[in-house]
């Protein structure tokens, strides 16, 4: 199975607050990844844009949710 598959898998069993809790660590950790790749090039600059992606992921799970309740 791929790393989105099984990402997409993953956050489908969790509640609003987790995927919430799960985004601000990402875009924490997007923050991180971007401010050290300013200072100096990353070794695989391609996680930067693989994290934007799971954010967007989990941004759309949360919509899911919300129209669902």
């Amino acid at each position: 199975m791929t790393k989105k598959a099984e990402f997409v898998k993953s956050i489908h069993g969790m509640n609003e607050q987790d995927l919430r809790a799960r985004l601000a660590e990402d875009k924490q950790r997007l923050k991180k990844l971007e401010f050290a790749h300013a200072i100096s090039p990353l070794e695989n600059p391609m996680t930067i844009r693989g994290l934007r992606r799971d954010i967007a992921r989990l941004k759309t799970e949360i919509k899911l949710k919300q129209q669902q309740a």
